[in-house]
């Protein structure tokens, strides 16, 4: 492969070539194209980003800082498994920061900000009807992370960048089967109600809105199937 037969270097680019391990991870998990579970090698890594084994170790703990990607003494870096207490506990958190976020996001809207959240609509839709079901997921992703960098509140959007990461294992693992993770609609009436500069229906729709994908998931703990298992078997 003609990935394999780059110069790994530290220098002098070393920590953009960490950025761009960390970036192309995260958009692959954003994608679902790779799977919890995934074990990520260091050196095809390494390999496929023409970086040094340190470089790659680095990027990869920063991800496990994360919870994005789990490492496991003598066995290497993994893509993460979320439980269901996880998932509860990220959508728990994005409920309580997104709703501020769409407010700071109302204070900064203008015309392009508007301009680039319809343009965004319209890529969802897109990919919505040509039933691309790895951009569906992407995209929606990004509309959340879109609205953050509009707010212009740099410690929100940094939390929730990773949130919007976890959230996409936890819908790939949890999802039922069919559902939809993100609806284009409910995105669609949160610009709206944004370009009016109506707080209460904007926070209350991104509530609302979390919460639905949310109850969309099959959250339910191994140690419950473990239980029923044991009462059938006694039986």
């Amino acid at each position: 492969m003609a990935a394999r037969t780059r110069p790994k270097s530290d220098a002098p680019d070393a920590s953009d070539r960490v950025s761009r391990i960390r970036e192309g991870v995260t958009a692959a998990i954003l994608e679902q194209r790779l799977l919890p579970g995934t074990k990520l090698g260091e050196d095809e890594i390494g390999d496929i980003y023409g970086a040094s084994r340190t470089l790659v170790r680095t990027a990869l703990q920063q991800l496990a800082h994360e919870g994005i990607v789990n490492i496991e003494k003598n066995r290497g870096a993994f893509v993460a498994r979320p439980t269901p207490a996880d998932a509860r506990e990220v959508f728990e958190a994005r409920r309580l920061i997104e709703p501020t976020i769409v407010d700071h996001a109302i204070d900064a809207v203008s015309p392009d900000w508007i301009d680039r959240l319809q343009r965004h609509l319209a890529e969802e839709r897109e990919a919505e009807l040509r039933g691309d079901a790895r951009a569906s997921v992407r995209l929606s992703g990004e509309f959340h992370r879109l609205v953050a960098e509009m707010s212009g509140h740099s410690i929100y959007l940094g939390f929730l960048k990773e949130l919007i990461a976890r959230s996409s294992l936890i819908i790939l693992l949890y999802r039922r089967h069919d559902t939809p993770a993100c609806g284009t609609d409910h995105h669609a009436v949160i610009v709206a109600a944004i370009r009016k500069g109506d707080r209460e229906a904007a926070r209350a729709q991104m509530l609302s809105h979390l919460t639905e994908i949310e109850a969309e998931l099959f959250l339910k703990d191994p140690a419950a199937d473990e239980l029923r298992l044991a009462d059938v078997l006694g039986v």
